[in-house]
């Protein structure tokens, strides 16, 4: 071990450990609140479920294990005029004196907790443990035995709504026999209620809902009975029935100002049209298509009121970037004895057209350069909300370390240009389907010219694809219909081709040198359990994140030329317009959980998976669809693309260290420090082999009875500066695991660690997972 190594965190334990005492601060009389625990008797009742109602919590700790802020706190002197006192202070954690009245309180709240759940005779009894000036204090929770739904009775006089919880009664959350669990009883209201609103009961909200429950005498059951009060829209009002409306008319107002609190009938308006007998208001220019505004409509005339139908409805107008905000009222409109509504859907106009620049600084190993972007869009295109961005970009960095006769220059210059349609374009598909399915479509056109010293490259692609997503966006599909990727080296430098093309003939390095044609489709889906409170990719409580890729390229075309006859080139390859394709299978699975252990503290895992397949017209990928190990987002003790494949050792080029094959695992501990900093700890796994054995990547080809063998490993710390719109991370790994090497003492560098050989640092924007 590096002396410089062992002696950092020999110093950092020892600025731990010299810490003055923890109650420094705590007054004569007082004690420090040092651990707060809760035990039950019982296993159906989980102490994890009761923490949230603890009132006072202890001193936090650094990865559940140090309670560094409390010692940084401590280490402030009496004097809190001294500027260096009060900043320690302002760093640290005054220390938490145990309080008597927030302990009552918790033990009332998890009573109650636990009472809800159906042991209506619970017994929370605060234990506490005095050692000097330190208090550990558990909450003993007995629960008794618990109180069950001996029958289960209805009080609905509402005929009509009798008849809607009959016709639901197969999904209901309650039957006898059950836990009198008050909270099943709260959710059973809300289902009722959301039955309803879907059913014309505008009015209707889960207060009407009430229960009466009747313990019987010397026993743990209940006879529960579920009422329903009638309609009282003042106290003093004679009870009726609730009433079920029907939408009589909708219309649009277009140029709604959300910053006016003037009532409807005054907004200001000079024109007006109807479109399919939709009136439509705005003024002085409608900046929508009529049609537009019917199509992500959901609110139909002659229907039932349905809630469902309303936030469809502000769903769908949400997804047009040409408007800024969506309000939808609703009037009674009294007709004889009929009950209808009629709405009204504000529409706030957005900005439509923006114009952004961008500049940047590169660093490419140690080559310095800069690169500027600038890019128009346009949000109403076509007055269909369509948006479209052209973006143009340059890029120029001095390139170092190559031979004197070479041009030291690299430029890179791109254009892009797509447009996207909030809706599903497709021939001879039904105006209904795409109205349901409630997909983007999008049209993508993108040029790329790179002059480096050793060779100049184009590549050109157009795309079409789908994105659409589902219930609260938990889900996202996309789907690649076309993809056209076209690669064209006009010119390759002599010396260059020489020594590294032609020179011991490196296949992969040829290959991924000359004109290609990439003609691909794929799908692509992402499941995120935190739905909209996915932020960061972190989120909020426990959740899960699943990704699936699958792509294929080239299929079609290799079919239609061996069909066709057509004749092969030199190096055994069928062409479009004398341009070789390739052609591949590609699939990718990724999985990512967290696991929230308290309001400080949290456990990340992932396990990704990919597996791509050259085969028929290639026997290599196109390097931008081969796998790569190490870096910022895989195993953080090496830097990126210079892991693998298998236990090559690489050979400084970074094309060789690549596959088609990779597997990755990760465990991250996630604790927060300070202000908006964060912590983590973490220990990471994987490598990438190739299919085929190639001589180029020895020790590179996936074998199953050693691949296990060639698993890299490293652990490491981390610092994060979450700044809630993005994260700044910041990442220290060590090797532990290195299958390059077969000796022990080379092969496990965590028993033996250098420094300068097994630490990579690495510097990212967002979560590695």
């Amino acid at each position: 071990m590096d002396k410089s190594f062992r002696y950092a965190i020999l110093a950092t334990i020892a600025l731990l450990l010299a810490s003055c005492s923890s109650t420094k601060y705590v007054p004569d009389g007082s004690y420090l609140l040092d651990e707060v625990r809760i035990h039950t008797d019982n296993k159906e009742v989980k102490p994890s479920n009761l923490s949230m109602y603890i009132r006072q919590n202890p001193n936090a700790k650094w990865f559940s294990l140090i309670k560094t802020q409390l010692y940084v706190y401590n280490w402030s002197g009496q004097d809190s005029t001294r500027w260096i006192n009060r900043i320690l202070r302002k760093l640290g954690d005054a220390p938490v004196i145990y309080s008597e009245e927030e302990t009552n309180r918790t033990r009332e709240e998890i009573t109650k907790a636990v009472q809800n759940m159906g042991y209506m005779g619970a017994l929370v009894e605060p234990v506490r443990q005095v050692q000097k000036k330190k208090m550990k204090l558990v909450y003993k929770v007995t629960t008794s035995k618990p109180y069950k739904v001996r029958t289960l009775r209805y009080d609905i006089r509402d005929s009509k709504i009798k008849e809607y919880i009959q016709q639901d009664s197969a999904v209901t959350l309650l039957s006898e026999g059950m836990y009198f669990d008050v909270n099943v009883l709260d959710a059973e209201r809300q289902r009722i209620t959301n039955k309803l609103l879907q059913n014309g009961y505008y009015k209707f909200n889960k207060e009407y809902i009430s229960y009466t429950a009747d313990t019987v005498r010397n026993s743990y059951l209940v006879d529960l009975t579920l009422h329903l009060a009638p309609y009282r829209q003042h106290n003093e009002d004679t009870p009726q029935n609730h009433q079920q409306y029907t939408i009589n008319k909708v219309s649009f107002i277009t140029d709604y100002n959300v910053l006016q609190a003037s009532p409807w009938n005054s907004i200001e308006v000079n024109d007006s049209l109807h479109y399919k007998g939709f009136p439509i208001y705005y003024k002085d220019k409608l900046y929508l298509r009529p049609k537009v505004l019917i199509n992500n409509l959901h609110i139909t005339p002659g229907t039932l009121y349905n809630e469902q139908n309303v936030q469809r409805t502000y769903s769908n107008y949400g997804r047009l970037q040409a408007l800024k905000y969506t309000n939808i009222r609703f009037f009674e409109a009294q007709q004889s004895d009929s009950a209808k509504l009629n709405a009204y859907v504000m529409l706030t106009r957005g900005k439509h057209q923006s114009v952004s620049f961008e500049v940047e600084g590169t660093n490419s190993a140690g080559d310095l350069g800069a690169a500027a972007s600038v890019a128009f869009q346009h949000r109403n295109m076509f007055k269909g909300s369509e948006t479209l961005m052209f973006k143009l970009r340059g890029a120029y960095e001095a390139v170092s370390g190559l031979q004197s006769s070479l041009n030291q220059d690299y430029i890179e210059l791109g254009a892009e240009a797509t447009i996207n349609f909030p809706r599903f374009m497709f021939p001879f598909v039904s105006s209904d389907f795409k109205r349901r399915i409630r997909a983007t479509t999008e049209f993508g056109l993108q040029y790329n010219y790179q002059m480096r010293p050793e060779f100049t490259r184009i590549v050109a692609s157009a795309g079409w694809s789908y994105k659409w997503g589902v219930q609260q966006q938990r889900s996202q599909h996309r789907i690649d219909l076309l993809d056209i990727n076209y690669l064209y080296m006009p010119s390759i430098d002599q010396t260059f081709k020489e020594d590294y093309l032609e020179k011991d003939e490196n296949y992969i390095l040829k290959y991924n040198y000359e004109d290609r044609f990439i003609v691909r489709t794929g799908y692509s889906y992402i499941y995120n359990s935190a739905g909209r409170a996915f932020m960061n990719n972190s989120s909020i409580g426990n959740s899960y994140t699943i990704r699936l890729n699958f792509e294929s390229a080239g299929s079609l075309l290799y079919a239609v030329a061996k069909l066709g006859g057509m004749k092969k080139n030199a190096s055994g390859e069928y062409t479009l317009l004398n341009i070789p394709f390739a052609q591949y299978l590609k699939g990718d699975f990724d999985f990512a959980k967290n696991l929230v252990i308290d309001n400080r503290n949290s456990l990340a895992f992932h396990f990704g998976a990919g597996i791509a397949i050259p085969y028929g017209n290639a026997t290599m990928l196109p390097f931008e669809k081969r796998y790569f190990s190490g870096g910022a987002n895989s195993v953080r003790g090496w830097s990126v693309r210079d892991l693998g494949p298998g236990s090559f050792p690489g050979d400084n080029n970074f094309m060789n260290q690549s596959g088609d094959i990779k597997l990755d695992a990760s465990i991250e501990y996630r604790t927060r420090l300070f202000w908006k900093f964060r912590g983590a700890l973490f220990v990471d796994a994987g490598n990438i082999w190739t299919i085929r054995d190639y001589k180029d990547q020895p020790g590179g080809q996936f074998k199953f009875g050693k691949f296990y063998k060639q698993i890299a490993v490293a652990y490491g710390l981390g610092l994060r500066l979450d700044l809630d719109f993005f994260v700044l991370r910041f990442d220290g790994g060590m090797k532990a695991i290195n299958p390059t090497y077969e000796k022990k003492k080379d092969r496990y560098p965590i028993i033996h660690p250098k420094f300068s050989r097994d630490f990579a640092f690495h510097f990212a924007v967002g979560y590695p997972f």
